[in-house]
């Protein structure tokens, strides 16, 4: 009889981004370590760099388009120049249901094939696949001019153990 496996501690990583060039290396370099399957969660106030971030993504994937929000179209699917996996973005914040109202945008489907990012997507994606990558960024709110960022990258899940995460910089 094998021992229950031991729960597994996610791998954290906590960054500070002091602009929004910032925001968008870390999204290049955190495309080195993406592959097809993966699934980002992106969290974090309006304005807080979610989208720059995923800028940056698709320029490290090597993706075709400009990555824009996808706030009134829902998603957009940006094909591979080069071979790799496409980047499908997602932005839910308008979608008031959990993973039902979801469904008929087919993420289950695209998932296995591409890296997805969802935008807002707490609490509507997570059983898309119990490994995944969240993504939360955290900026001063209200009136200010202020640049800076403190995102915190949690793997959950065996994909991400072991992943590479600590060795991101911004």
């Amino acid at each position: 009889m094998e021992a229950p496996a031991a729960p597994h501690n996610p791998a954290e990583t906590r960054l500070t981004i002091t602009s929004p060039e910032q925001m968008r290396e870390l999204g290049r370099t955190l495309a080195k370590l993406l592959r097809a399957g993966d699934l980002v969660m992106l969290s974090g106030e309006l304005g807080a760099g979610k989208t720059t971030l995923t800028r940056g993504l698709g320029e490290g994937l090597g993706v075709r388009g400009a990555v824009t929000s996808p706030t009134f179209v829902i998603a957009r699917v940006h094909p591979s120049l080069g071979g790799g996996p496409p980047l499908v973005h997602v932005d839910a914040y308008r979608l008031g249901g959990g993973l039902d109202e979801m469904e008929d945008l087919d993420l289950d489907v695209s998932l296995p094939d591409s890296v997805m990012v969802v935008e807002w997507g707490e609490g509507k994606v997570e059983e898309l696949t119990e490994d995944r990558l969240q993504v939360v960024i955290h900026r001063a709110v209200g009136d200010t001019t202020d640049e800076v960022r403190h995102v915190t990258l949690t793997g959950l899940g065996e994909r991400w153990a072991g992943a590479g995460l600590e060795s991101l910089t911004a």
